[in-house]
């Protein structure tokens, strides 16, 4: 395909190095694309969650989605566009995941004036697409799961597959809390280090 003049050189080195990713799946291309947009994207998504831990873990999943799916890339676009792209929507199905979802429930009880009181109840199930959504995620993660070392194993699962909270898994595993988010974030170096080398089965 002939790329379109008008891209920058940044954007041109991007497609050469995509090339070789798909093409040679050369993992010094796939640590090139990481090394150049991890920070832009974990600040893009820190902006709309403003959560550093979360910014993380959804910095990671951008770019498992991303490598797993880069031979489907066109270069119609810069590949930064594609990869924000990725980005804020994983983070906006995050967002709507995490907002409290209720369901109203018309009672029997009045208010002082005669009328039905809609109480709120919080609905901890999800529909058919969020379902899907997190399966997806599940599926992107286990893959690189597996070749994490055991301790850091179980911590990602409870992390990600069980969406325990840090204040949960350090009382699960009955570690002090400083210690569950510092092999939390080494977890998540090593996770980004298979992320960069994109195991040859993905």
């Amino acid at each position: 395909m002939e790329v379109n003049k008008q891209f920058s050189d940044k954007a041109l080195e991007d497609f050469a190095l995509i090339d070789l990713a798909v093409n040679e799946n050369d993992e010094q291309a796939y640590a090139k694309l990481m090394r150049r947009y991890k920070k832009p994207v974990y600040f893009i998504i820190l902006k709309m969650i403003r959560n550093v831990d979360d910014a993380e873990d959804l910095t990671i999943e951008a770019f498992a989605k991303a490598f797993k799916n880069l031979h489907r890339f066109k270069k119609d676009f810069t590949f930064s566009t594609w990869l924000f792209r990725i980005a804020t929507n994983n983070t906006i199905d995050f967002i709507r995941k995490k907002r409290l979802k209720t369901t109203s429930l018309n009672t029997s009880m009045t208010d002082d004036s005669g009328n039905n009181v809609n109480i709120d109840v919080e609905d901890y199930g999800l529909d058919p697409q969020e379902e899907a959504i997190k399966k997806q995620k599940i599926e992107l993660v286990r893959v690189f799961v597996t070749k994490l070392p055991p301790k850091y194993q179980r911590l990602v699962k409870l992390r990600y597959f069980d969406e325990l909270s840090y204040e949960e898994i350090a009382t699960e595993l009955e570690a002090p809390l400083g210690t569950i988010k510092a092999q939390l974030h080494r977890a998540r170096e090593l996770l980004f280090e298979l992320v960069k080398g994109k195991e040859k089965h993905i």
